[in-house]
């Protein structure tokens, strides 16, 4: 069981706004990083330091892969490797209840369900990455899909829980899903597992999280006894991120901000010199996403995953955000069930499709998590001097320009902003 940490880091507030910025640099000689999307419940960025190419590509060569088919074709890198070019979106799917995972700790289910659907956005300029997490209750239109065990063409379903597709038609079924509710192409995937959890989280350090009180729950084993930081690894974190029952209203939706939160940590960790700066980590990282994750061919491929790095690696924190599929709760005979705020949704993918920056709206009745008290305050601003009388004869000034768009209702968080989860009453 953790103990609280003595003394948590301090970290500074960030904007919740996406500034744009120009398109950065392709690098000539990126440093040696294998950097993807990842994570359990979500992402998780791996770098790979000082590794030479050829163990770079003996560590990929060996992944697991599956094909969504479309146009997700592996991007050919020169020989210097720059960034990606233009922009990209991956899915990750965490798998409940795999064949290889079978244990009591998680429970006897009757089919593999993709619980954690994470859709990551990253603008064609590589300013920002956007994270959509699809509840796993979320009732959806599923397409038309091949059958995974080769019985040919499944017909299209209406009404149907989101975490139902992956068992319905395979990773390629939940892509096309995902790219039909987002509008947004999906060029790459990835499929994590409760162990691949266990092992990437071990692999980084741990990962430190705050609490506003005891997370305690049974069912999934997390014991945290008394509020405060806490840096979790290996079964206490897949504890932590599969909590319902010790957060916030105890629901699938208050669990999802937990892990978002979670998330951002995981982020502000791995940007940090402790991680990608320790060549340690950065191999025990490789080596867990290898024997851990399955791959779409489009990313199981080590030219596509350098240039991918390339354009992550220097977006910043402030930009980097988690948002929740906007959702809501049925009534009467639909009470229980989750569906989708349409509205809210198509303001959310419309700017993601074009690139557009936007910024969240008031977040107080976010459920399961509130931002970090304890955390740095944000710098002073610089003073503004008073600007002079204004001269009659000159030209009308330009106008100033708007600042990004406020999407109300959507909830979520940036990586720059540090946040507590809250006990469950």
């Amino acid at each position: 069981m953790s103990q609280p940490d003595t003394a948590a880091p301090t970290r500074r507030r960030g904007p919740r706004a996406f500034a744009r910025h120009g398109r950065l640099p392709a690098r000539s000689t990126p440093r040696s990083v294998l950097a993807f999307i990842a994570a359990a419940l979500a992402v998780v960025l791996v770098g790979v330091g000082s590794v030479a190419a050829i163990g770079v590509w003996q560590f990929t060569s060996s992944i697991e892969t599956f094909d969504i088919g479309g146009d997700g074709e592996a991007v050919a890198a020169p020989p210097s490797i720059g960034a990606y070019p233009g922009g990209f979106n991956i899915l990750i799917v965490g798998a409940d209840n795999d064949p290889d995972q079978q244990s009591e700790a998680f429970g006897e289910r009757d089919a593999t369900l993709n619980d954690v659907n994470m859709l990551l956005h990253v603008s064609a300029d590589h300013s920002r990455a956007t994270a959509v997490s699809i509840p796993r209750d979320l009732i959806v239109p599923v397409p038309s899909c091949d059958d995974p065990e080769g019985g040919g063409p499944k017909s299209p379903m209406s009404a149907q829980p989101m975490n139902s597709v992956l068992a319905h038609g395979g990773m390629p079924c939940v892509v096309k899903t995902v790219e039909e509710l987002s509008g947004l192409e999906i060029q790459f995937a990835g499929l994590i597992t409760f162990n691949g959890v266990i092992q990437l989280s071990s692999a980084i350090g741990g990962v430190p999280i705050c609490t506003t009180g005891p997370i305690v729950d049974p069912h999934t084993g997390i014991n945290l006894p008394e509020a405060g930081t806490y840096t979790l690894a290996g079964a206490e974190a897949l504890a932590f991120l599969r909590t319902r029952h010790g957060i916030g209203d105890e629901s699938d939706l208050g669990r999802i901000n937990a892990q978002q939160m979670f998330l951002s940590s995981l982020v502000r960790t791995l940007k940090s010199g402790e991680t990608l700066g320790n060549p340690q980590k950065v191999l025990g990282l490789a080596i867990a996403a290898r024997d851990t994750m399955k791959l779409s061919q489009s990313l199981a491929n080590i030219d596509t995953m350098l240039s991918m790095a390339a354009a992550l690696k220097d977006i910043p924190l402030e930009t980097v955000a988690f948002v929740q599929y906007p959702n809501q709760y049925g009534s009467g005979d639909e009470a229980g069930r989750v569906f989708p705020v349409r509205d809210t949704a198509e303001q959310l993918f419309s700017a993601l499709q074009e690139d557009r920056p936007f910024a969240l709206g008031d977040q107080s009745e976010r459920v399961g998590v509130v931002e970090d008290p304890n955390a740095a305050p944000p710098a002073p601003s610089t003073p503004v001097e008073t600007p002079a009388a204004p001269d009659p004869s000159a030209s009308a000034p330009a106008e100033t320009p708007a600042g990004p768009e406020v999407i109300e209702g959507l909830e979520g968080q940036t990586a720059a902003t540090p946040t507590c989860a809250v006990a469950a009453d």
